[in-house]
């Protein structure tokens, strides 16, 4: 005989306002069903409202911990219909912002994941090279959270003292691979709740449409700074971490593998950092004038891949259209696969694993 366990909107084991009905036989889930929709903001409707530089500071706001990719996917968007280059200057800061947050998602993830599974110290470890992380985002932009870094043409701050960041990457890639990525790659703990737990095969990732760690962890090597550069990862080496058996276990390693190569691409981007000015010519706030276009930009958040598409009509001080394709809209059907045939007491983690952010997703 099955059951129905409702799990949300407002759950110990959710970390985002969603609820997750779940068909039961015994505690093996059978069926679920995902609701989203608790969460509406009408950010994009708002933007109709605003002018091209209040709409930077709103869309910096979509999502907390990846604000900087939204204003960066923005501005990329607002460039191509001005017809606007930043300087190589202003590439690679925006390059720098970029691998700074994705240090600081996957870092804050695996604090939450160590919690859990029970590991209450590690969850505490991670928590404190996160704060490492978000001391040096505070440095660089005087925010901790909101950077307000990217404008249309480049960004609003230098990076003085790049010796200061690169002593905390040095220091946080000498603790996650001596320290955290050791423990969660080889404690019998962890690996009993994450091995072969919410697999999502290479022809599920493909058939959901998954982005980002949660499809690298099955198999699919995709990544938007690989696929259509932008900024200046170009420039820049790096690989591109990828596992096969798309389980729990696969994705905590994708990301564990992928803080090691934010470093190695930090580290490049600092000693590379080129001179000249932060802004293009004629990107002040009095010089722009939007002629009628419409232009999408694709970024590769901490989650996957970000989409904005935004549209602008001659002589109008406010965009016509904002939209934006989160990560999370594109990876949170494939939950419902990867929690059939899993344990009960399983199913936090599974829906974990793929870092949800439904508050974005809800806008």
């Amino acid at each position: 005989m099955s059951y129905k366990i409702p799990m949300g909107p407002y759950h110990p084991g959710l970390e985002e306002p969603y609820k997750l009905d779940l068909i039961c036989e015994d505690e093996t889930v059978i069926d679920a069903k995902l609701h989203v929709g608790f969460n509406f903001r009408g950010i994009e409707h708002l933007a109709e409202t605003r002018n091209h530089v209040q709409v930077i500071a709103l869309m910096e706001r979509v999502c907390g911990i990846c604000s900087n990719v939204h204003t960066l996917s923005l501005c990329r968007a607002m460039e191509e219909i001005l017809g606007i280059e930043p300087p190589p200057r202003a590439q690679y800061i925006r390059v720098i912002m970029a691998e700074l947050e994705r240090l600081h998602s996957h870092v804050l993830w695996a604090g939450i994941a160590g919690k859990l599974m029970g590991f209450k110290t590690m969850f505490m470890r991670c928590f404190a090279l996160r704060e490492k992380v978000m001391d040096v985002l505070e440095a660089i932009s005087g925010n901790r959270v909101n950077y307000s870094m990217n404008r249309i043409g480049g960004v609003n701050r230098d990076i003085a003292d790049p010796s200061t960041v690169l002593a905390m990457i040095e220091a946080l890639e000498r603790e996650m691979v001596n320290t955290v990525i050791p423990v969660f790659t080889t404690s019998t703990t962890a690996l009993s709740r994450c091995a072969g737990i919410g697999v999502l095969t290479q022809e599920r990732a493909i058939s959901f449409g998954v982005v980002g760690p949660t499809a690298r962890a099955s198999g699919l090597p995709q990544d938007i700074r690989r696929a259509a550069p932008y900024a200046a990862y170009s420039e820049l080496e790096f690989d591109v971490p990828v596992e096969t058996a798309g389980d729990v276990r696969a994705r905590l390693f994708v990301r564990a593998r992928e803080i090691v190569q934010s470093c190695r691409v930090l580290r490049q981007a600092l000693t590379k950092l080129p001179s000249g000015p932060l802004h293009a010519e004629g990107s002040d706030e009095s010089d722009i004038a939007f002629p009628t276009g419409m232009a999408t930009s694709r970024v590769e958040a901490p989650r996957g891949e970000v989409m904005y598409s935004v549209s602008w009509e001659e002589d109008s001080d406010n965009p016509s259209r904002v939209h934006v394709r989160t990560p999370t809209y594109a990876n949170m059907p494939a939950i419902r696969a990867m929690v059939i045939g899993a344990q009960l007491a399983d199913t936090p983690l599974i829906q974990a694993s793929i870092d949800p952010c439904y508050s974005c997703t809800d806008r």
